[in-house]
């Protein structure tokens, strides 16, 4: 189950009356502007390939960078929430010089897990390449494989740098540089016609992006380390002197006890969000998977939002629950939800209603994909509606529950791919996904309820859902009956929609808790 974070008697500070809403605020704010450009950018990335390539290659590569997630998930081993965790729990008892050696025990079995399974993938593109179809496969996963470990080094150093309250590094490194040199590469090959250098022109931007990030890491490091716990209002929760156990101190047993049953949900996780294109890609061809992959990319994009809010309230869930302030978790979960709801139901409503004239951004061939997009866009209304249940779970140290969430989320996934696919291709994943989404959320809220009682159903959230109820699904239906819809009708419902939202959300700031 891993380490348990409340058995150190700590006790709160006295000044901190907004549960850290503030820092969580600076930090979802950086995030978000990294998250608005980001989003744009991965959207342009994956028009710019559906409408440049044919429907077999665009997925090709999209079920060869699948296989190439789903294995960065099992090389990391957990060291990036593990890093998370622990560092922010260093934070919380003053030992911040101890980041240099927990780096060391995170990153060196990370690294050699990494260089492993990259070489696995080189020996076993064949055999890979020949479920999934075309030659060019072989290709593909192996130049993926040879960049495998510097997005397990990325990926690790940005999580250190957040749990130091740092979003500017994720921001510029992972939301905007990377996903802008994937475009601008991806560009010039449909330029040049060569198709076979697209792995190349997606992977390629992880090996700068590593470097710049543990660079950028070890400044803030050298200058955390002599750190004295400040007293204000949105400082980290500090403990009082003399309540540091010796337990505390992060051993090789602790760490790997919390990170490894978290990898292994990270990996279930992961084959959730992309073991669905492969799962197409097998039971109904690469045509399918690349319908399936264009319907799933509102869902990425609005992940980008949550990440947003996700990565920026992570550390301080984990500083709160290690003070065993409970009720401090509950208004930062309620407020977080708020947010998550204002952030990304505007997105998911639009497209729902415009569906077909969203799919046919990526190309006349793919307006088949229209009914799997409105499945994805209900379901991540629920979804995001649940909160953020599963990353506080996970930040109380029972990544073993968080292990057999992942799992039988998983498990449904495949289950419902396996009956669905073959018949009803993009539509049958789209299903399987929604309900792999579902378990995923509702059991941490029944897991944690003898810890710290989690519900939405608050003032934030319903203003949240209302505003965005009206704005973006009844003003766009309305348009859509009055004009008989099409992309300028889209166009005009999102822009009035959104102006009409950020009033009602600057407007009702000091209930949704923004006035921080």
């Amino acid at each position: 189950m891993g380490p348990h974070p409340l058995v150190v008697p700590v006790t709160p500070t006295e000044a901190r009356p907004d549960s850290g809403l503030r820092r969580v605020l600076r930090g979802g704010v950086v995030n978000m502007a990294g998250a608005v450009v980001s989003a744009a950018l991965n959207l342009a990335l994956i028009i710019a390939i559906t409408r440049a390539f044919s429907q077999e290659t665009a997925g090709l590569l999209f079920s060869a960078t699948s296989v190439f997630l789903i294995m960065a998930a099992v090389a990391n081993l957990g060291a990036p929430d593990g890093l998370v965790y622990f560092i922010a729990r260093m934070r919380v008892f003053g030992r911040h010089g101890g980041v240099p050696a927990l780096l060391r025990l995170a990153l060196g079995p990370a690294v050699l897990a990494a260089c492993l399974v990259s070489v696995l993938l080189v020996v076993f593109a064949r055999p890979l390449a020949d479920a999934l179809g075309p030659e060019e496969a072989t290709t593909y996963l192996r130049i993926l494989a040879l960049f495998l470990p510097f997005a397990v080094l990325t990926d690790s150093a940005l999580a250190a740098t957040r749990a130091h309250h740092d979003m500017s590094v994720t921001v510029l490194i992972d939301k905007v540089g990377r996903p802008l040199a994937q475009l601008g590469l991806v560009a010039m090959i449909a330029l040049s016609g060569s198709a076979g250098l697209l792995a190349l022109a997606w992977a390629g931007p992880y090996l700068p992006a590593a470097v710049l990030a543990w660079f950028w890491l070890g400044r803030i490091v050298r200058r955390a380390a002599p750190e004295e716990p400040r007293e204000s209002a949105d400082a980290p929760v500090t403990a009082p002197a003399g309540t540091l156990a010796e337990e505390e101190r992060v051993t090789p047993a602790g760490f790997w006890s919390f990170s490894l049953p978290r990898a292994l949900g990270g990996v279930a996780q992961m084959g959730v969000q992309r073991g669905g294109v492969v799962m197409v890609a097998l039971l109904n061809g690469l045509t399918g998977a690349a319908v399936f992959t264009a319907a799933t990319r509102i869902m990425v994009v609005g992940q980008f939002g949550t990440q947003a809010v996700l990565y920026a309230a992570q550390p301080r869930f984990a500083e709160l629950l290690a003070a065993r302030d409970h009720a401090a978790v509950r208004a930062l979960y309620q407020a977080g939800t708020s947010w998550l709801v204002c952030l990304t139901w505007p997105l998911y409503l639009s497209a729902l209603v415009f569906a077909p004239e969203v799919m046919k951004l990526f190309g006349a061939e793919y307006s088949t994909g229209a009914m799997a997009l409105v499945i994805v866009c209900t379901g991540q209304l629920a979804a995001q509606v649940l909160g953020m249940g599963d990353l506080i779970l996970t930040m109380t140290g029972r990544t073993g529950l968080n292990l057999l969430n992942n799992v039988m989320s998983l498990l449904a996934n495949v289950a419902v791919c396996v009956l669905l696919v073959p018949s009803h291709g993009a539509a049958g994943a789209a299903v399987a996904l929604v309900a792999a989404v579902l378990v995923r959320k509702l059991l941490p809220l029944w897991q944690l309820r003898s810890l710290v009682l989690l519900h939405p159903f608050s003032s934030p959230v319903l203003i949240a859902t209302g505003s965005a109820l009206v704005w973006f699904g009844a003003l766009p239906l309305l348009l859509d009956a009055v004009t008989g819809g099409g992309l300028p009708v889209l166009a005009a419902a999102v822009l009035a929609g959104a102006g009409g939202h950020l009033y009602t959300v600057w407007r009702t700031r000091a209930h949704l808790q923004l006035r921080r």
